[in-house]
């Protein structure tokens, strides 16, 4: 059993609680999904409980951690700095438990996660694995200390469909307790058997949280109808208050009128008219009373609110792009051969395939090819945000470099569409979540009214909430998208042509058909 009980955490640069009272109990076969907008501390939450140093240098935590004989495997959002540079055999030797693998143990765990036989003893260093490699080395190293408690920090992330299913598999058949957060809606719809939401709501100002014993998608159709109902509640009390006090003002200003008006020879008139008035002090004390019994109006985290303008449009049949590569490399290695893809506008193209087959490099080879044409605006959002991001830049320095002030002002209306807070403005990038780095790319499309965007991974890093939005904006966005994805929503919902990366090249798709 894991157990937390009363945690408040709080932002040490603005003081800001994420947390308050917070506590929960995982018992084995619980699979708890934790959902919130970005920014909202379920990374922070995570690894607090995997072990309360994670969060020391940026964070203050009060209130007790009950883990005892329980053995926590934690898969952190992003591979850490520090394990960058290390080989796939050192990293995995760090494990205890790795010495104690047999050879046949190893082949048939990298088997299960469909790696090379001889994977865990490369010289490859983590850096140059693949984003789905990356995950599903950390995951082998977690499995070979046979946890007995999971917290999975996005362990869908960059997964190819294959391992998405297995991943899907794993939390569902797994004896322990697993608490997960996941951008991938149809993952926690088909695993998930609690739901922990974290919300922050007033301008990130008051925090709540809800623990429900249920699935995804009946928390979310409960949450929308009871805050419909309680809405409707509220309202129509807030109309009948509206028109009793309306009623009431009129008695109280006739009395008064006829208080004014009566003459002192008539005092008995004068004291029914006073006992009139108490009589009305005391029917406004009791509607003050009533009022006070109202039904709150519900409150709800805003969604984002983001749109690409009319300036992002490109005419249909417009010959975006014209590739023909006889190798796709990295340095000697390999990847495909005899690649061919030709694009016009405004198609929404999705390329998929296994991990490390080089979708990513793919992508980059697209940019090079797009990014010096002066007919079209290209944008480009990586795989790893740190290949284009000043990680000590804030958002308002990064997107506008001049800061002059037009820009200045024009920026920070957009970050505030984005739910980001005014300290959250003035944040450096690194200390912002996956999610919040996400939105920094999108924003940066709108300012530059690209009408060309590739896009590796797009939806990785929004939460199930922001999803929706994000998936809408791209379906009407009117240009041309050359994206990255595994994520089953996203690429039936907004794609148009898919296509399979082999290593015969690339394979099309019927229709999203991306099980075949």
């Amino acid at each position: 059993m894991l157990q937390i009980r009363n945690l408040t955490i709080t932002y040490n640069k603005d003081r800001r609680v994420l947390l308050d009272d917070f506590s929960l109990t995982l018992n084995s076969g619980d699979k708890a999904a934790l959902i919130g907008e970005e920014g909202n501390g379920k990374s922070t939450l995570l690894k607090w409980i995997a072990d309360p140093e994670l969060i020391s240098d940026y964070a203050e935590a009060r209130g007790i951690r009950t883990v005892t004989g329980e053995r926590i495997g934690y898969l952190p959002q992003e591979l850490p700095e520090e394990d960058r540079e290390k080989t796939v055999y050192a990293y995995l030797s760090e494990e205890e438990r790795f010495t104690e693998q047999t050879p046949k143990d190893l082949a048939r765990l990298a088997a299960r996660m469909k790696l090379p036989a001889d994977m865990f003893y490369s010289d490859q260093k983590l850096a140059t694995l693949s984003g789905g490699e990356k995950v599903r080395i950390q995951t082998a190293r977690i499995l070979m200390k046979d946890p007995t408690v999971l917290l999975l920090d996005e362990p869908s992330n960059d997964l190819d469909i294959a391992m998405l299913e297995w991943t899907e598999q794993l939390i569902r058949e797994f004896r322990g307790a697993v608490l997960f957060i996941s951008h991938d809606e149809i993952l926690i719809e088909n695993t998930a058997n609690r739901i922990v939401h974290l919300e922050l709501l007033n301008r990130k100002t008051v925090c709540r949280h809800t623990i429900v014993n249920t699935g995804y998608r009946e928390y979310m159709e409960r949450r929308s109808d009871l805050y419909d109902r309680q809405m409707q509640k509220a309202m129509s009390e807030r109309r009948e208050e509206a028109e009793r006090m309306e009623r009431f003002r009129r008695i109280q200003q006739r009395v008064d009128h006829e208080l004014n008006s009566v003459s002192r020879q008539d005092p008995h008139s004068g004291r029914l008219l006073k006992k009139k008035m108490q009589s009305v002090k005391s029917m406004e004390k009791r509607f003050e009373r009533e009022r006070e019994n109202m039904t709150r109006i519900p409150q709800q985290e805003e969604a984002i609110l983001f749109f690409f303008g009319e300036e992002s449009r490109i005419p249909y049949g417009k010959k975006i792009l014209d590739l023909s590569l006889k190798e796709l490399k990295i340095e000697e290695n390999v990847l495909a051969r005899d690649i061919v893809l030709q694009i016009s506008g405004p198609q929404k193209v999705c390329i998929i395939g296994r991990n490390g087959c080089g979708k990513s490099t793919l992508l980059k080879k697209i940019r090079e090819e797009l990014k010096e044409r002066t007919d079209i605006r290209c944008a480009y959002m990586p795989q790893e945000y740190t290949d284009l991001l000043e990680m000590d830049q804030t958002p308002v320095q990064y997107l506008a470099p001049d800061m002059d002030r037009e820009s200045v002002t024009r920026v920070r209306n957009l970050l505030g569409s984005m739910r980001y807070t005014t300290d959250e403005m003035e944040h450096p990038i690194r200390e912002l979540s996956g999610g919040q780095k996400a939105k920094i790319f999108f924003l940066k499309m709108n300012l530059e009214h690209a009408n060309v965007l590739i896009l590796d991974e797009p939806t990785r890093n929004f939460s199930p909430l922001s999803q929706p939005v994000i998936r809408s904006v791209l379906k009407e966005f009117g240009g041309t998208i050359i994206s990255v994805s595994h994520d089953r929503r996203y690429i039936a919902e907004t794609t148009d042509t898919v296509f399979e990366l082999t290593e015969n090249g690339l394979r099309k798709l019927k229709g999203n058909d991306i099980s075949g």
